[in-house]
This record gives C-alpha cells, structure tokens and sequence, in this order.
C-alpha cells in the first residue's frame, strides 16, 4: 500500500508511504486515501493525524509523468478527484492535523491546506509552484489558501510558485505551531492532544461556525453561529459541562 493507516489509542495515522518519490500524489495514492479516510470516519477515532515517510517530504505535489498528454477531460476528472478527496479530509467529525516535515509542495500542500491545523518541523519548505509549469493549482489551493493566509499573501505565493520556509509559514498563518522534538507522529499526537479534551461535538460545530461563516455576508455567518450553538446546548455534553462547572469537578465528555 502507498498510503498505510493506523490507530493509537484515540488517534487514526494515515502516511504516506511513497520516500523514493517524495511520497508524491498519484491517482492511485488518492483512491487509497480515499478509502482509508472513508475508514476514519466511520472508526472511534477521535483525531487523525497525517504524515509523510521519510525524511525528505511530507508530500512532494502531484505525480507530474501521469499528467502528461492527457485529454482535456481526463485533466477534468484528475482535479475532481483531487478535490473530493480533500473534501473527505476537511468534512471530517474530527479534528485533523498535517504533520509538515520536508517538503510540501503543490498536491501535498493542498493536502495540509483541507486539514483542520498544520504543524511544521524546521525542515518544513512549503508552495504551490504549478505557475512554474504553466498551470495552476488544482486541488483546492486558490480557495483554501486565501481564506487561510489573506489573498494578497496567497496571490504573492501562487503566482510567484516561491518556497516558504517555516518560519515565514507560521509568521503568515500558514502553519499553526512549529515543533522538532520527536518524530511526525509524535509531534501530531501532542498537538492535538489537548483538543481532544473537549467534547467533539463542540469542536464539530464550533469548526463548523467558522468555516462556514467565513464565505458568507457577517450577518448570515451570525445565523450560522446561532442556529449552531443553539444546536450545541441540545447535546448530553453540553449538559454535563454546565453540571460540572456549576459542582465545580472536570466534565466526563460523551462525544455525543
């Protein structure tokens, strides 16, 4: 398998496992991570964490000789296949995160970009240089990285196709954390750790809110956030958090 799926206690780890090509995005690759994030989502995990094996890349972008002399519509149906994968990713139940070491570029970058968060070791370099080869990102890159960086930083980086380092992509937004103790693995599991705290049910609409009410006038993103939180209060977890800061103990979260 290119892509390989795990669980460690709470956590589902999807890596992809392609080093001698930078784990680079094949079609292949993306029907076995849509498979595999199909699996997360109907499992007991309660946070996904997503890799790259090897040293050199989390996910290097596309494999580029499988885009070459392709009819128009099978270039069609390779960015629609693209997108609804992320799609997968980014309409999870569950809190994700990309674990940024090496490089990502393009696809793999795109990737990050559909992932609740984003943490990068010091080894991170990150863009979307598809201007370089005439093209432009496909996988969901002009959408997702000006909502997440602003659009001035955005159009900066797509149509320059630059590198970021890290330390510019945590300055801009891009990552959420830089952190270098311990494996991608690792460094995953203790982001996300104290997230997983809460009541998945808050951080599901509480997600929710934001993302939708960012694409949307001020006024519908505050009906977004009524309806939401109105819909919050209706949980079990809901009621066990207001009990247990009113006897003054830690809640006990359900998740439902």
């Amino acid at each position: 398998m290119t892509v390989q799926l795990d669980y460690s206690n709470e956590f589902a780890h999807i890596t992809l496992n392609r080093p001698k090509v930078l784990n680079a995005l094949s079609f292949q690759v993306l029907a076995e991570l849509s498979e595999l994030l199909a699996k997360v989502a109907a499992s007991d995990a309660r946070g996904l964490i997503i890799t790259g094996e090897g040293e050199k890349a989390f996910c290097a972008g596309a494999d580029i000789p499988e885009l070459m002399n392709r009819p128009l519509m099978q270039e069609l149906k390779g960015a629609e296949q693209g997108q609804e994968v992320f799609k997968q990713i980014a309409a999870l139940k569950i809190p994700s995160v990309a674990v940024i070491h090496g490089y990502a570029f393009g696809g793999g970058l795109e990737l990050a970009l559909a992932c609740t968060f984003r943490v990068a070791t010091d080894r991170a370099r990150m863009g979307l240089p598809e201007v370089k080869l005439g093209l432009i990102p496909g996988y969901g890159g002009t959408q997702r990285l000006p909502r997440l960086v602003g659009e001035g930083r955005a159009l900066d980086m797509i149509l320059s196709g630059r590198t970021v380092a890290a330390d510019e992509a945590e300055r801009i937004g891009l990552v959420n954390r830089l952190d270098n103790e311990g494996r991608p693995l690792e460094i995953g599991k203790r982001f996300l750790e104290p997230y997983l705290k809460h009541s998945l049910c808050a951080l599901y609409f509480a997600r929710e809110a934001v993302q939708r009410g960012g694409q949307v006038a001020l006024d519908d993103g505050l009906r977004i956030e009524r309806d939401l939180s109105t819909l919050a209060y209706r949980s079990q977890d809901a009621a066990e958090g207001l009990s247990a800061f009113v006897e003054k103990r830690p809640p006990s979260f359900k998740d439902n």
